[in-house]
């Protein structure tokens, strides 16, 4: 009994604790992003098809009813795509750079980036054999190595968590708005 009271306590003192939840936030990177860097982060969130993300939050979602689901996914149908990625462009550009969202919205309209987003959001489960490679063709092993590629990449999959946080909230506003 005594360890059941400790572990609750500890888990209550973690979430009370701002420096352990800030640890699971990535940090700011301006203080009051400029009017510039939100569009640039639309851009970026228009162009990865942010309101598939959203479409995915809602699915991982549980409903009372099959018919609370569809509700659901017809009030998501009803927003417009522009729209998604204007709502949450203000909550993540301190998040995501100019710059990264500059490289990423350039690398996303790539042939490349194009089908990174396709097998991403569309593509079925794939088997993958141990020992199998997927042949990369060598102008994206060139693409890939750009140091502000992978420099910007990896701060967007630092920010995914984040994204998908800021995905949710907004779908719960969009749930409780009149229309």
């Amino acid at each position: 009994m005594k360890f059941v009271t400790a572990s609750v306590l500890g888990l209550s003192l973690v979430f009370a604790n701002p420096a352990a939840s800030a640890a699971a936030v990535p940090a700011p990177h301006a203080a009051a992003p400029t009017p510039a860097h939100v569009q640039a982060v639309q851009d970026l969130l228009a162009t990865m098809q942010v309101e598939k993300v959203l479409r995915s939050v809602a699915a991982r979602s549980r409903y009372a009813s099959e018919a609370q689901r569809q509700a659901v996914f017809a009030r998501i149908g009803q927003t417009p795509p522009a729209e998604v990625a204007r709502r949450l462009a203000p909550a993540l550009a301190p998040v995501i750079s100019a710059d990264t969202a500059a490289e990423m919205t350039r690398f996303y309209q790539t042939p490349y980036g194009k089908r990174v987003l396709h097998e991403k959001y569309n593509s079925a489960a794939q088997i993958q054999m141990p020992g199998m490679k997927s042949v990369v063709p060598p102008e994206e092993k060139k693409e890939r190595k750009r140091a502000a590629y992978v420099k910007a990449s990896k701060e967007l999959a630092d920010a995914a968590p984040l994204i998908e946080r800021e995905a949710f909230k907004l779908l719960q506003k969009i749930l409780a708005e009149k229309r």
